[in-house]
């Protein structure tokens, strides 16, 4: 009995420690609220959708499946998940409690709801149909933007591989249908995909199902791709140009036999074979909880060095500008007991990266911590390059960086805190907006500009952001903007003035196309971004794609149409339209705005020159040229959420769904 108790102590305490090291997932990488009817806030079917959503995770089979319903005729909800095949269970099923708790912010009274996450993906409805159902019929797409070497045969190796591991995953048997693998496509460039099925399919439906994903591959558009992918509710497939998920045995354990026996007592006799039994059963579990624990302890040495591997290289390329970075490091018990654990109340937004708190130090000093999660795609670079930024950028201008906490698998930053927030909580929010009248819009626009140029010119380092927008830039108490996230900044010699990368992050909707489709960029990219800010911020309007009759357009394309039509009136917030601010001085803005958002690099001005243009009225300026017409290019990755729909317009400017935070790996030839 005491070796059964301490074995189940073991495996209580390196179950927990895995539940402990699961990272907060980010917002839902795809999504859509739909169907022919809502429900109300104290109804029945409310009822039975929150009651279903939570016991979802609970019941997970060990292979990462399950589908329900709850309730009768119209109240009646039904619901389908599917776990990624290489997906642990207790990861599985914290992807899946994060995806409801998703729906209920995403979709708070439609009756149907379809998305997920890389890991995972849920779906709801009020129609039985979707349990029965062997199609899918609402697909997701997502495709690389960057073209394959020798397309034609990357695409043969590619549908070689693709129809092999359709034949694999649909024989996979009853309880998971999936299968991954790896050819060599064109001058030896590798091609990894994984295909998959839920399991309740029979092996012609799943293979129906596959056959029947693979023919949008052209609608996608995903053929001569490094990488894409389709999503639907009955089957998926991805397939990339480096290893994205990891290898698992698919010859399956029998299920699991969840029948208790009662326990030995001190008389109980051992019968004839079972000694045998128990000494096998010693013989199989007492090595693998050693084996357990040493890759819990390996784990906690290797995050260790990390640790110290990381704040090494903080210290070294610091120098002598800060003398100890450990003083910048807090306890992770400091920073959880600040926030109260990290609570919802303490919740001030949830960024690309994770979530933002308020917090308050034993000292009374208000602070805002960044939760960066594991698997946001911001990386020990991007942490790195936050620190040694900002705490050699102390400027007022600036979000004050105060110190970094790293432990275990947490990264966490610790700002001043900003008691407005952020300029798109205002600009974007119908009531809070009205406090935004030209005078003050007009400021933000100067002091923005004044703050990049210190950036590009003024500071002892070069720095470009390469992700500004309005969630990153901060409010204080006077309304003053200040710069916040240089994770994805990039600092230079004073005299570069250009790079290239094949690493894109940043912004649909802010970046340059040179950039986002090319990775080049320079000062001249944040001017960009800094012309649809400014854009925006005249116009009280995100930039982000609508649909007006059968196509669609977004704020640079309206804003362009506008020039050419000299109408351009119509792009100012008609909260602005009464005020008593100049028309001359918003039409000049726009103009200058203009200036910054032209697609060709050379004729956008320096935010220099744009200083000068917006603190002098008397200075002429030029005619901006949109050299391509601003059609509607659609493209992405596993960060872009792609609209279902089954046709797609191809074009030249980029147009986001929204401010989805972006890094893609391009992998030049």
């Amino acid at each position: 009995m005491a070796i059964q108790k301490v074995l189940l102590f073991l495996f209580l305490h390196i179950h927990l420690h895995v539940v402990y090291i699961l990272s907060q997932l980010p917002h839902l990488r795809y999504s859509s609220c739909h169907g022919t009817a809502n429900y109300t806030e104290n109804s029945a079917y409310k009822k039975n959708l929150v009651s279903l959503l939570s016991s979802l995770s609970a019941k997970i089979d060990n292979y990462g499946f399950y589908y329900a319903s709850k309730g009768q005729n119209n109240d009646k909800v039904s619901g389908i998940l599917l776990c990624r095949g290489d997906v642990e269970l207790e990861e599985c099923r914290y992807c899946v409690n994060n995806v409801a708790q998703a729906f209920v912010k995403e979709c708070p009274v439609e009756k149907e709801a379809v998305g997920g996450y890389d890991a995972c993906w849920l779906q709801y409805s009020n129609n039985q149909s979707i349990i029965e159902s062997t199609i899918s019929s609402r697909l997701f797409y997502f495709w690389t933007p960057g073209n394959a070497s020798k397309p034609k045969e990357f695409n043969q190796d590619l549908s070689i591989l693709l129809e092999n591991l359709r034949a694999r995953a649909a024989d996979g048997g009853p309880f998971r249908k999936y299968a991954s693998g790896n050819a060599t496509g064109p001058d030896f460039q590798p091609i990894y995909a994984l295909v998959q099925c839920t399991p309740d399919l029979s092996p012609q439906n799943c293979f129906n199902c596959l056959t029947d994903a693979y023919g949008n591959m052209t609608i996608c558009p995903c053929l001569g791709k490094r990488g894409g992918r389709i999503i639907g509710p009955r089957c998926n497939f991805r397939y990339e140009t480096y290893s994205f998920f990891h290898v698992v045995s698919e010859s399956l354990p029998p299920a699991r036999n969840d029948d208790k026996t009662a326990p030995m007592g001190n008389d109980d006799k051992i019968a004839p074979g079972d000694d045998k039994k128990a000494r096998l059963v010693i013989i199989i579990i007492v090595p693998t909880v050693i084996v357990a624990i040493l890759t819990v302890c390996i784990s906690v040495i290797l995050m260790k060095k990390r640790k110290r591997k990381l704040v090494d290289k903080i210290q070294g390329t610091l120098g002598d500008d800060i003398s100890d970075v450990e003083s910048l490091q807090y306890d992770f018990s400091t920073i959880r007991a600040a926030t109260d654990n990290f609570s919802n109340a303490n919740k001030l937004g949830q960024g690309g990266f994770g979530p933002v708190y308020k917090g308050k130090l034993q000292n009374e000093q208000e602070v805002a911590v960044k939760r960066l999660s594991a698997d946001s795609g911001q990386g020990d670079l991007e942490f790195k390059n936050e620190v040694l930024l900002v705490a050699r950028l102390q400027h007022r201008s600036l979000v004050r960086l105060l110190g970094f906490c790293l432990d275990g698998t947490e990264r966490l930053l610790v700002y001043e805190f900003v008691p407005n927030a952020s300029l798109d909580q205002f600009l974007f929010d119908q009531v809070k907006r009205s406090q935004l009248d030209w005078e003050r819009r007009s400021k933000t626009i100067g002091g923005i500009a004044r703050r990049i140029v210190y950036l590009h010119e003024d500071s002892r380092l070069r720095i470009i952001h390469r992700d500004l927008k309005a969630s990153n830039v901060l409010l204080d108490t006077e309304m003053n903007p200040k710069i916040a996230d240089f994770g994805m900044a990039r600092l230079f010699t004073l005299d570069e003035t250009q790079g290239n990368t094949n690493r894109i992050v940043g912004t649909y909707g802010y970046m340059a196309p040179e950039y986002a489709m090319q990775g080049q960029f320079s000062v001249k990219s944040d001017v960009y971004s800094f012309g649809v800010l400014v854009l925006e911020i005249i116009s009280g309007q995100r930039n982000i794609c609508s649909r007006k009759g059968d196509s669609m357009e977004d704020l640079l394309s309206v804003a362009w149409s506008n020039w050419r039509e000299e109408t351009i009136s119509n792009l100012i917030d008609p909260m602005l339209r009464g005020s008593s601010g100049p028309i001359g001085d918003i039409l000049r803005c726009i103009h200058i705005a203009l200036l910054c958002v032209q697609e060709n690099v050379a004729n956008r001005p320096t935010m220099g020159a744009v200083l000068l243009m917006l603190s002098s009225h008397t200075l002429s300026l030029p005619v901006p040229h949109n050299d391509v017409n601003p059609q509607i290019l659609h493209f992405g990755d596993g960060n872009s959420r792609i609209s279902d729909s089954s046709k797609l317009t191809e074009g030249k400017s980029i147009c986001s769904s929204g401010n989805q935070d972006l890094i893609t790996e391009l992998h030049p030839r």
